[in-house]
């Protein structure tokens, strides 16, 4: 692995605060009320009344970085900088992932999807809520170890997240998070760090170059970015209200090519809406 990028040594540091006061603020109801209504129209998330703490364990490093007494004081700094909106969404939409999570999907792509695509056309996924890249490079592990050079493939990747984005474009990480990757990929699509990246994990430089990531905001009009075979959606939905979430997937469904495939996570639904697609699978679509 080479040394030549200071990012890559960066990208999985948090941001530092300056010296400010220690104490952890709380939030107040009225503050967690606006903070809510911040993240819904920037980023049409519902936090719902019961994620407080995460809010409060996740903004805290912001109070403490400007050195604000409250969180009133970090309200209404959101509502003159642009960069820390940004930061502030970065921080509140930024989810939990892994490799290889609910391994279904990656079954059933490999023996009901790939199988059939005709080898005289690009294969295009898209990865549309693909966090810090882990999703994505899983998927690019199965469609290299399956296609080989007998066909093109390209993988997109997006999140709302730029910092998000610029550690999956770098595709550096901890080695404590890459368990549940298959012992044949790991040793053919992964490199292992030596000296000051010891403990980290560095993707295979071809996965990297085949796989794209771009930030964007789903609930927003989609940017042109052409068809795809497969649309990978998961772990996302259950942030969103009803109505919001129809929008979304519509939107993301318009980008499928007919009979193409949608996977979304095994703890969301799409039930009563009105969609073009068919249920062929548990969490598994097909557009008609």
């Amino acid at each position: 692995m080479t040394h030549a990028n200071p990012l890559l040594a960066a990208i999985n540091m948090e941001v530092s605060p300056t010296t400010g006061p220690a104490n952890t603020q709380s939030l107040s109801s009225n503050a967690y009320q606006s903070i809510r209504q911040f993240i819904y129209q920037e980023a049409g998330i519902d936090l719902g009344d019961s994620k407080q703490m995460l809010v409060t364990s996740r903004l805290n490093k912001r109070l403490k970085h400007y050195q604000l007494e409250d969180f009133e004081q970090y309200f209404k700094l959101l509502s003159q900088s642009d960069a820390e909106r940004q930061m502030a969404i970065d921080l509140l939409s930024t989810n939990e992932t892994y490799f290889f999570r609910e391994p279904g999907h990656f079954e059933h792509l490999r023996t009901e999807v790939l199988k059939s695509h005709p080898k005289d056309r690009v294969f295009r996924l898209w990865s549309a809520a693909s966090s810090s890249g882990e999703e994505a490079y899983s998927i690019a592990m199965v469609l290299d170890d399956f296609f080989g050079r007998r066909v093109n493939w390209e993988i997109f990747g997006s999140d709302i997240s730029s910092r998000i984005i610029a550690k999956a474009k770098a595709g550096l990480y901890q080695a404590h998070r890459i368990d549940a990757i298959p012992k044949d990929y790991l040793s053919r699509y992964c490199r292992k760090g030596t000296g000051q990246y010891q403990g980290f994990l560095l993707v295979d430089k071809m996965l990297r170059e085949k796989s794209r990531f771009s930030e964007i905001n789903l609930t927003r009009a989609l940017p042109d970015v052409g068809m795809f075979e497969v649309i990978f959606l998961r772990n996302v939905l259950i942030y969103f209200d009803h109505s919001t979430k129809e929008k979304l997937v519509r939107n993301l469904v318009s980008k499928l090519r007919p009979g193409g495939i949608l996977y979304i996570g095994h703890s969301e639904s799409l039930k009563n809406m009105d969609l073009s697609l068919d249920l062929i699978a548990p969490t598994t679509y097909r557009k008609i």
